[in-house]
């Protein structure tokens, strides 16, 4: 059985998960598990609403941890993809925090969140997918790392937002 990559430290913003060794682009990290849960669910964690994970139009993960823990950041080293796979989307070395992008799993207009990752490229909130930057939508949909139904709502045409 393979090492876990990363192990669970305090940060900045409370905890977090840090490389333990180096990670390889497309390398799987974690799979996000948890009970799946409904839009009252989440709206009944109160302030915790953000730590849910959105799989579907009406479904989250409530992520057990470690993926709890996982950190969101505007400039991230890891995506989600095929809905629970957290990937790192570049090298990560060794005491890295592992970040997604937060935004690339949201499109319910039910949370949002003011930023403190510290990217110089930070957008200062966190929003719904179909809401971000088109070049940021554009580059996340090229890595593979947009949660499939957000693909499927938006459709082919819609799928990188004509704006920035």
């Amino acid at each position: 059985m393979t090492p876990t990559p990363f192990h669970v430290a305090r940060c900045e913003l409370g905890l977090g998960i840090f490389a333990t060794h180096f990670i390889p682009r497309g390398a799987t990290i974690l799979l996000f598990r948890g009970p799946l849960v409904d839009v009252a669910a989440v709206l009944a964690k109160g302030d915790r609403s953000g730590d849910v994970v959105q799989v579907d139009r009406h479904r989250y993960i409530d992520p057990d941890p470690p993926g709890l823990y996982v950190n969101h950041s505007c400039d991230p080293n890891a995506g989600i993809r095929d809905g629970s796979s957290l990937v790192a989307i570049q090298p990560i070395w060794p005491g890295e925090q592992i970040c997604f992008d937060y935004s690339t799993t949201m499109c319910d207009r039910l949370w949002s969140l003011a930023c403190r990752c510290g990217s110089p490229h930070c957008r200062g909130t966190v929003l719904d997918f179909d809401l971000i930057p088109a070049h940021v939508a554009q580059r996340y949909l090229a890595l593979g790392i947009v949660q499939p139904f957000i693909v499927r709502e938006l459709g082919a045409e819609a799928a990188v937002p004509a704006r920035d």
